[in-house]
């Protein structure tokens, strides 16, 4: 039944794409360049007061910025954030928490498979660190047999494979999030098919953990969480491995990306080349997929159940430089450095899709309305 859903919900995704008519292209690299402005950033105790910048400040019209905020709530979004500069523009809550109360600032939230580029984030550390390649089997962190494949074809699997989506392993499962090896069949080599594929993303939680000789919460507290005042905590949902935080949190997250990984005068990850392949393409396969992270821009995308390459920009109503991460139900961090811009939504779904192509373009319709020209 699921798989039913997920078929009829990606051919929903192929009617709206074919239906764009001609869309910018540019297959130029998507990595965040900033401009000259200097950033703000709140200080790391997480709760910290925040400045903001008025909508006028920013370059926004406060009447078509109100349109969206009720756009938004009849969207059962929960959590919508603009930084500009890193500095608030926006911050508005809507609906209820998961206990029925008033959504507010205080109200933690799931990140679904927008928290996928947390993991991408740890990853480059432990690779900065030398604890990891990614050139290496994953099998050298996980041990052998962490599938039902040959060992050959185990070992053909690098940690590169797992962050790009490009393992090999069967999707068509019937539980793609299952982790254990039984679940994790051969379909075809790694590198030759691209699948958003849950399962060879979640143990990548085991890979860093075998890699950095400690739990990943503890790994990603210590490298990412702590170092910049997000609060937080990954629990597990079923076979995933789930990510709760207030949306300040995401707000946090997506300030550091804009910065290229720096926290005020802090480098929290200094590994350029690998900060650099994170944001760009990938692999030939999804030219709109970097290291766990979407990517406007590009000629090309794929989508998840689909192995159709559709000839179109990703979101063709946002900036063509904009990073994502992307989450079932709406869960959005969008990167936008030509206009040193971070937009966040927290919420319940606004159409039921893996990922929220549709919703997140309707999103940026409204906001470069919003925006003074």
């Amino acid at each position: 039944m699921l798989k039913n859903h997920q078929y009829l919900l990606s051919l929903f995704v192929l009617g709206y794409c074919l239906s764009l008519g001609a869309c910018q292209k540019d297959s130029g690299s998507t990595t965040p360049t900033n401009p000259s402005r200097q950033l703000y950033f709140p200080d790391k105790t997480a709760g910290s007061t925040w400045e903001t910048m008025t909508s006028t400040q920013a370059g926004f019209d406060a009447t078509k910025l109100e349109n969206l905020y009720a756009y938004l709530e009849q969207n059962n979004t929960r959590a919508f954030i603009i930084l500009k500069d890193g500095k608030i523009v926006a911050e508005k809550y809507f609906n209820n928490d998961f206990l029925g109360r008033k959504f507010s600032a205080t109200s933690n939230w799931y990140w679904a498979s927008a928290g996928k580029t947390l993991t991408s984030f740890l990853v480059g550390k432990a690779e900065e660190e030398k604890l990891l390649s990614l050139n290496q089997p994953s099998r050298q962190y996980l041990g052998a047999g962490w599938s039902s494949l040959t060992a050959a074809q185990e070992t053909a699997i690098t940690v590169r494979h797992h962050i790009t989506m490009t393992t090999g392993l069967n999707d068509g499962v019937s539980n793609s999030d299952c982790t254990t090896p039984n679940c994790m069949q051969y379909l075809a080599a790694a590198g030759s098919r691209w699948a958003y594929h849950n399962a060879p993303y979640t143990i990548l939680d085991k890979i860093i953990e075998g890699a950095t000789k400690q739990s990943f919460s503890n790994y990603f507290n210590s490298r990412l969480r702590d170092k910049i005042g997000m609060d937080g905590t990954w629990q597990k949902t079923g076979d995933n491995n789930v990510y709760y935080s207030t949306p300040r949190s995401m707000a946090r997250f997506g300030l550091l990306i804009l910065a290229k990984g720096k926290w005020q005068n802090e480098t929290i990850l200094g590994n350029t080349t690998y900060y650099n392949d994170m944001l760009n393409t990938s692999q030939n396969l999804n030219l709109s997929y970097g290291y766990l992270w979407w990517l406007n821009g590009k000629t090309s995308f794929m989508v998840p159940t689909l192995q159709t390459v559709f000839p179109r920009i990703m979101s063709p109503q946002a900036p063509t430089d904009m990073v994502a991460a992307m989450g079932k139900n709406g869960q959005l961090i969008n990167i936008v450095p030509s206009k040193n811009l971070v937009v966040v939504r927290m919420g319940d779904s606004p159409d039921n899709s893996l990922v929220p192509f549709t919703f997140q373009d309707e999103l940026w319709k409204r906001l470069v309305e919003a925006m003074n020209k």
